[in-house]
Formats: C-alpha cells, structure tokens, sequence
C-alpha cells in the first residue's frame, strides 16, 4: 500500500501541467522574481571549473541573485523559458 502511494504522489507531482513545466519550475518562479526594469538576466561562469549560475544582476548596485545551475543546454533553455527570457548575458 505504501508503494503504491509513493507512484501516486511521484505521478501527480511529475505530471502536473500535463507534463510541460515540473512543478519545482512554478515554483521556482514564484521563489525568486524578475523585475524587468532594475535587473537583467546573466549566466555566471566559473573560468577556472567552468561551473555556469544563472541569475539576475541588479543594474545599480551590481548584486547578483543566484537562481539556478546551469549543466546542459536544456537547463539555459528551462530558464528563458520559466522567466520569458530571450537573451542572457555573460559573465565571467
């Protein structure tokens, strides 16, 4: 019985959205805002490990705002995606 509710809870959270945004994304959206006018979107990546943040920067004070790593090139598409982004600066 305990089984079978594990495949329960793990099909609906998996399967939320009809399968096209994994419930952490939403989430993650309401987590961490934009704002448009005082931030943009940057990747940060490490020269010496390579290791890729993506986040926002604010454009007065300069401080950055870690959202996600970055792993693959699906994960960079996932966060234009979650935010409405369709150019991302970088950094190193």
């Amino acid at each position: 019985i305990i089984l079978l509710a594990f495949w329960i809870v793990l099909a609906i959270e998996m399967y939320q959205d009809n399968g096209k945004t994994p419930s952490y994304m939403k989430e993650l959206k309401n987590n961490i805002p934009f704002d448009r006018v005082n931030q943009y979107a940057v990747i940060k990546s490490s020269i010496c490990t390579g290791e890729k943040v993506a986040g926002f920067k604010n454009i007065d004070d300069g401080h950055f705002t870690e959202v996600m790593v970055i792993r693959t090139v699906k994960d960079e598409e996932m966060f234009k995606q979650v935010y409405g982004i369709s150019e991302i600066k970088k950094e190193y």
